[in-house]
């Protein structure tokens, strides 16, 4: 009995002290280099640090699973990029150089000296510019369900012929657009919380932030990075591995099967699997 006491003394101490591994840290912020607060957390300890970068028109709660499973072994750090999650909305236009500002502006305030960015979507082309920023302190790039070919762009014009249902219905073609990117066996009440997610976001944003992606060119940024670059994708798309190992260091693909555009939501613990077996391969080049 005195030591189930001792312990549950013990144990209340540890919660108090804010020093229990199973409590959710407070969520932090930091001014991106344009004044726009970005708001992040940062789970456990060591190296190399692990930092994720959410889609278009979601947030960083995407990594649960991810948090879960690689914080007792690593340093994690879940940002919500600008007009994104908790983050300021408070930006004229919103880029793959605005975001990897806001990247930066964490990595910097948190002094990281060993980094692997995991971008899903939309991210891996902000992670590619703020590898960019970050010179001597990425060691890798991990994309999920992104990176399918690295040269691909649209023309303004390309991309607005796209965008235009959403600019006439935000809900209604948000809603379609990512009912889309899931697999028919999908679960069901998974894609009814990423649909809802997504269709609720701020419609000048999440359009604005389209268009810029649709538009952006990785390829200067790629040249200068130099960077291995790991790819775990689903098998609904091509990957033109050939065409993007011409722009990295090294250009790795994993593959998912049967799965839809959210993997890491999908089917967690396949996708952490490869995701461990990617950072070990970065951490040894």
């Amino acid at each position: 009995m005195i030591n189930k006491n001792r312990f549950i003394l013990i144990s209340a101490i540890l919660f108090l002290l804010g020093i229990n591994s199973s409590i959710t840290p407070q969520s932090q912020n930091v001014l991106s280099k344009d004044g726009v607060k970005i708001v992040y957390k940062v789970f456990g300890e060591g190296e190399p640090s692990l930092v994720f970068i959410h889609g278009w028109s979601c947030n960083k709660s995407y990594w649960d699973e991810q948090v879960k499973t690689f914080s007792p072994k690593y340093k994690v750090v879940t940002i919500d990029l600008a007009g994104h999650g908790e983050s300021g909305q408070n930006r004229k236009d919103f880029t793959p150089k605005s975001f990897s500002a806001d990247i930066a502006a964490v990595v910097n305030k948190l002094n990281l000296k060993k980094v692997i960015m995991i971008g899903h979507s939309m991210g891996g082309a902000d992670i590619i510019e703020a590898a960019a920023l970050l010179k001597g302190r990425v060691i890798g790039l991990i994309g999920a369900d992104t990176f399918q070919d690295l040269t691909q762009t649209m023309s303004k014009e390309q991309a607005e012929q796209f965008l235009k249902p959403f600019r006439e219905n935000f809900t209604q073609a948000a809603s379609g657009f990512v009912k889309s990117m899931f697999a028919a066996t999908s679960d069901t009440i998974l894609v009814k919380k990423v649909v809802k997610d997504i269709s609720s976001a701020s419609p000048e944003i999440a359009i604005n932030t389209l268009l810029n992606i649709f538009t952006y060119n990785a390829v200067p940024s790629l040249k200068k990075i130099n960077l291995p670059i790991i790819s775990i994708n689903n098998d609904r798309y091509v990957i033109q591995v050939k065409e993007n190992s011409k722009y990295v260091k090294s250009f790795k693909v994993k593959i998912m099967k049967g799965i839809g555009h959210f993997i890491m939501l999908e089917d967690p613990t396949k996708f952490n699997q490869l995701l461990q077996e990617s950072i070990d391969e970065l951490t040894k080049q």
